[in-house]
């Protein structure tokens, strides 16, 4: 047993708050502060403290699983490892390299994503891979490719927050999602700053608001149009900024022009003095920002809502400024590094483009395979899933529970049944893994070394503390035990390492000169320095690197992973992007020209209520692991129905009555939650649970035609009580 803390990061969100795990007589770890990472210094919230209790073997796998006469049972890794190289190499010689489905997850380590984007094109050849961050930061991150040239949810440090003049916070609730950061919040307010929320629940975080805006679901867009009207009408607009740092402003003001504050009240619900209140609170500071989350960010249009959110920032001269601009509040733990090297439909490492001819011959050098033979881009998250038993006849699946987090849940459950082949990699049995044919334990969090990208951009470090079960294998180990089944030593000599440094080696030199550079990162570098911004190219190329983000774009050596000459100095890192210019190639930010439309789908006499869904804290993503916690059982025991009281007069419900929430593509019954902190016309139910209470049952899969992100946060419903 070792005598000193391990220090580490939590595994839940995107935080990645810092903790130190200390070995216990029982050959586990407990979790101790860890007061030296800046991001959380040391605050933890229930999940984070808990999570060792997911560790134990009364709680996770421990061994192969195969389907036997209709059921899951032990199996040797030999056995297990050859029927899911048999299933895939069937399916690739029966119907060809494109009928393989891969698909992966937002907690996954960057080596692990990496190594997964490069198992699904070189291995099985397919195109058909993405993963379920599709369904967290996607609209987010194409307006910012769209507006920046460059997608970092954060392009500056949590630690700003406090220090600027407002924040708008949009459809997010970090007092619940992400804990530790609500002192963030609460030290700009004792600062003297302000905070605006803008959600159709007045939650937790909306209580320590100085204005809490509650626009009806699905209409974020028209309410950031509204302010942006505002902003022109009265004088507001930063000229001399929008001529020197931008381009299309004269479109995008035309638009939002259109957007008069009475209409925008008619849409949102929000009041016109509101929307003038909340205009003159964010722009009479020097400094200001706008953070989005889920709530405008899962929407059929969120694409545009996030542009509209970035449009207010720039024609206020609040972006590319210190203490100033627009960032999105990333979800899962590794949402910003699972979508940068590789696990993407349409991504190449270093967050590259699989359709650039430049890109491809890049990675395809590092590995060590013809550009031409990789695929081009693939389906999207739901559109795979979508295809699965039809088009796609085999899925390996990893770190996903799309079961219960996909949208219209109950259709994606027969497509995944109706799949010729599936094996899933993963900690517990979630609801997928229990449909498989063969199920693959894997290390977790605590047993393994590897990297994670946290919301700002910042690459970490996760070290093992302890020893894993017997019969529980790394994914890492998976994928080179796969490849050398269905390639052999072909696949080998390509390089599926078991070692994550061995294989971040290679992410550096794949990613250098790309978006994200990470050839300038060691593990070194992360265990000394608490981490590590990019991009952070292997030599500075400007004279002022630390401040621009556009030397990183463009700067690196032809090997990357060699040591810096004796007077070359490593790069810093790029804690804060776009002060000197946007990673455009002129330079400018790009403004929006969006307008407002409706929903997918709209209420309607036979579908009178919008339902919207969301999260709450005890609970995480689809709950596999969480669920399995009596702690956090005790404080979110299952499924709800928030709804108003004159919602709940109507139905004649009482609190704790059962209520069926019934969409277009299914019925999910849970007991009712009598609040005033939703609007009348909204049902709110958070998306952890399976079984009859799954909230993903109900909700809508139009997707975005830009980011593909389906529409989680908005659809119509009736509400019924159920009969005794």
């Amino acid at each position: 047993m070792q005598n000193s803390a391990t220090p580490t990061h939590c595994p839940y969100c995107a935080l990645q708050c810092g903790m130190n795990l200390t070995p216990q007589q029982d050959g586990g770890v407990a979790v101790v502060e860890r007061p030296d990472f800046p991001v959380n210094r040391g605050a933890l919230c229930g999940k984070g403290r808990t999570a060792p209790e997911v560790l134990a073997r009364s709680v996770r796998l421990t061994s192969p699983m195969v389907r036997s006469g209709g059921t899951l049972v032990p199996a040797t890794w030999d056995e297990a490892l050859d029927r899911v190289a048999k299933g895939l190499h069937r399916t690739r010689t029966e119907h060809g390299p494109d009928a393989c489905g891969v698909f992966g997850g937002g907690g996954l380590t960057n080596e692990k994503a990496y190594s997964l984007g490069k198992f699904a094109r070189i291995v099985l050849g397919t195109s058909q891979i993405d993963y379920n961050g599709r369904f967290c930061m996607s609209s987010a991150a194409a307006a910012g490719m769209k507006a920046f040239g460059l997608d970092r949810g954060l392009p500056f440090p949590l630690e700003d927050i406090p220090r600027t003049g407002c924040v708008i916070l949009v459809g997010s609730n970090p007092a619940e999602t992400m804990p530790p950061s609500l002192r963030y919040f609460t030290e700009l307010r004792e600062n003297g700053g302000t905070l605006i929320v803008v959600d159709p629940r007045r939650t937790r975080t909306a209580e320590q608001a100085d204005l809490h805006l509650a626009p009806r679901p699905g209409t974020d867009l028209a309410l950031a149009l509204g302010l942006l009207h505002l902003v022109v009408a009265e004088g507001r607009v930063d000229e001399e900024y929008v001529q020197e740092r931008t381009a299309g402003w004269e479109d995008a003001r035309a638009a939002a022009m259109a957007h008069w504050p009475e209409y925008v009240e008619r849409i949102t619900g929000v009041p016109v003095p509101q929307l003038r209140e909340a205009v003159r609170m964010f722009c009479e500071p020097e400094h200001a920002m706008v953070l989005t989350a889920r709530g405008p960010e899962q929407q059929s249009k969120g694409t545009d809502t996030v542009g509209a959110w970035i449009n207010l920032c720039l024609a206020t001269g609040r972006a590319g400024r210190p203490l100033s601009g627009y960032g999105c509040l990333t979800g899962q733990g590794n949402g910003q590094g699972g979508r940068e090297h590789g696990q993407k439909a349409d991504q190449l490492p270093g967050y590259r483009k699989l359709d650039d001819p430049a890109a491809r011959r890049h990675v395809a050098e590092v590995w060590g395979v013809d550009p031409d033979s990789l695929p081009g881009p693939g389906r999207s998250a739901y559109e795979l899933l979508d295809a699965l038993g039809t088009d796609i006849k085999s899925l390996l699946l990893m770190g996903s529970n799309p079961v219960v987090s996909a949208p219209r849940a109950a259709h994606i459950e027969e497509r995944i049944k109706s799949l010729d082949f599936l094996a899933v990699c993963d900690v517990v049995l979630s609801e997928t893994a229990e449909l498989a044919d063969v199920v693959l334990p894997v290390t977790q969090w605590a047993e393994e070394t590897g990297t994670t990208t946290n919301l700002e951009g910042r690459v970490l470090l996760r070290r093992r503390a302890i020893t894993p079960p017997e019969g529980v294998r790394s994914d890492l180990e998976i994928m080179h035990e796969l490849a050398a089944r269905l390639s052999g030593e072909r696949a080998l000599e390509k390089g599926f390492p078991t070692d994550a440094e061995e294989v971040f080696e290679e992410l550096r030199r794949a990613s250098a000169g790309g978006p994200a550079d990470y050839s300038g990162i060691t593990y070194r570098r992360l265990a000394e320095e608490n981490g590590v911004f990019w991009p952070c190219p292997a030599a500075t190329g400007a004279d002022d690197a630390g401040d621009s983000e556009d030397a990183s774009l463009d700067a690196g050596p032809d090997d990357p992973a060699q040591d810096h000459d004796a007077d070359s100095a490593p790069h810093p890192g790029t804690p804060r992007l776009f002060l000197d210019r946007f990673a455009t190639p002129d330079g400018r930010a790009r403004f929006a020209p969006v307008s407002h439309r409706a929903a997918a789908e709209e209420p309607d006499d036979e579908y009178p209520v919008l339902l919207t869904t969301g999260r709450v804290v005890a609970q995480y993503q689809s709950g596999a692991q969480t669920r399995r916690v009596d702690e956090l059982n005790t404080a979110a025991p299952g499924p709800f129905v928030e709804l108003h009281p004159r919602l709940a007069a109507r139905l004649g419900a009482a609190d704790g009555d059962p209520l069926a929430v019934i969409s277009r593509r299914g019925r999910a019954v849970a007991p009712a939650r009598i609040t005033t902190a939703i609007r009348p016309d909204t049902v709110f139910m958070p998306f952890h649970w399976p079984g009859e209470g799954r909230a993903n049952t109900l909700t809508n899969p139009a997707l975005d035609p830009t980011s593909r992100m389906p529409e989680f946060k908005t659809c119509a419903v009736r509400v019924e009580p159920v009969e005794s």
